[in-house]
């Protein structure tokens, strides 16, 4: 077994849920248990370890491998280390296959675990760079708000390229598309279910626009093309509305997934929706999001980071996924921002998430020659 394959094995076993998707007090809660295993790890092989406060008694990993010289030019490799909740069984780690499962083996443990080792690999060969800085950050919080990634942005953390981990089979991802939840509302006259004419129904309004935003709006979404995204899209996966039959509902509200491409804001699109709304004489109140924004993400693949990586994966044409990731986070920050990881999107959040072994492998060997490579 490898040292690769050893490491992943250990950080499944080592359960680190996102506590935004537990009750409280639930055990498995929180990364600070595999943050913490890390830093020892990372100690033991010469690399300097801090942690950075991202939210109360939560705090970023931060991994650094000094150069030789002055630094003149950083890297950042940044996984998460949260996952979604699992089974008992999940957090035992099984291999079957060239597989192993558990719960994060994609999602993203199994680049935190290449990230790692190839750093490691680094230190302890004393093959430190003469002029680059190599940062890894341990993430906290990537599965409900991103609050590590943000954190790290907002503090003023530069770097020439991050490497966010995610489920990519191995390829560069320079953009992603972003994600828009919007609450909108009805609000019509209750009255007694024998005389609904004396009221109006909030649901019935409602169903109209469920109707336009499904049919006509998407329709011109898919009009819409990005080179390396493909479609903007838009999904309405949850409704609710009255209290009980014999009750003409007066609200009813729904949530609303859109995914967005490069270019489009949220202020944009609730335009677009209000003035669709508008044209057809429908009436609904689009409540203020109180997510932070979860904006697309496109990096420019012809810098000279991007297509050195690029090339050692080879790969000769950029690439984009549909998912949003902390890359966008971090490109907002002012870090040119890429995807990369082993692993497939389709196996994260699974019940039996799993990551080809040889692929994790991969990556750790990608990622040291990327890092060896640099000056």
């Amino acid at each position: 077994m490898t040292n690769t394959e050893k490491l992943l094995r250990e950080l499944i076993g080592i359960p680190s849920v996102n506590p935004a998707l537990l009750p409280a007090g639930d055990p498995k809660a929180g990364e600070a248990r595999v943050a913490e295993f890390l830093a020892r790890g990372a100690a033991q092989a010469g690399l300097e370890v801090e942690f950075k406060k991202a939210l109360p008694q939560r705090a970023n990993l931060v991994v650094r491998l000094l150069p030789k010289a002055k630094v003149r030019q950083r890297i950042l490799l940044a996984p998460h280390l949260d996952t979604v909740n699992a089974t008992p069984r999940q957090f035992i780690p099984r291999r079957s296959n060239g597989r192993l499962y558990g719960r994060g083996a994609c999602d993203t443990k199994g680049s935190v675990a290449a990230m790692v080792c190839a750093l490691c690999e680094l230190a302890k060969g004393g093959q430190r760079p003469g002029a680059t800085e190599i940062v890894f950050v341990g993430l906290v919080d990537e599965e409900n708000s991103q609050s590590g990634s943000r954190a790290l942005a907002a503090s003023g953390f530069k770097a020439d390229l991050a490497i966010v981990g995610e489920p990519t089979n191995l390829q560069v991802v320079t953009a992603h598309k972003g994600s828009l939840w919007l609450r909108f509302e009805t609000r019509g006259k209750s009255a007694h279910g024998s005389r609904p004419e004396l009221g109006r129904n909030a649901v019935h309004e409602m169903s109209r626009i469920v109707d336009l935003l499904e049919t006509d709006y998407a329709a011109s979404l898919r009009r819409r093309r990005h080179p390396l995204l493909g479609r903007a899209s838009i999904s309405v996966g949850v409704i609710s509305g009255g209290t009980q039959p014999n009750i003409v509902p007066d609200r009813c509200w729904i949530l609303v997934d859109r995914r967005t491409l490069p270019g489009e804001t949220e202020a944009s699109v609730r335009r677009e929706i209000q003035k669709l709304l508008e044209r057809e004489s429908l009436q609904a109140v689009c409540a203020d999001n109180k997510l932070a924004p979860c904006y697309p993400l496109e990096t420019d693949p012809a810098l000279p980071l991007v297509v050195q990586l690029a090339r050692l994966a080879g790969q000769r044409k950029p690439a984009g996924v549909h998912y949003f990731s902390d890359a966008a986070v971090l490109a907002g920050g002012g870090i040119p921002s890429v995807v990369f990881g082993p692993g497939d999107i389709a196996q994260a959040h699974t019940a039996d998430e799993w990551v080809e072994i040889a692929e994790v492998e991969r990556a750790k060997e990608l990622l040291a020659k990327f890092l060896r490579s640099l000056p």
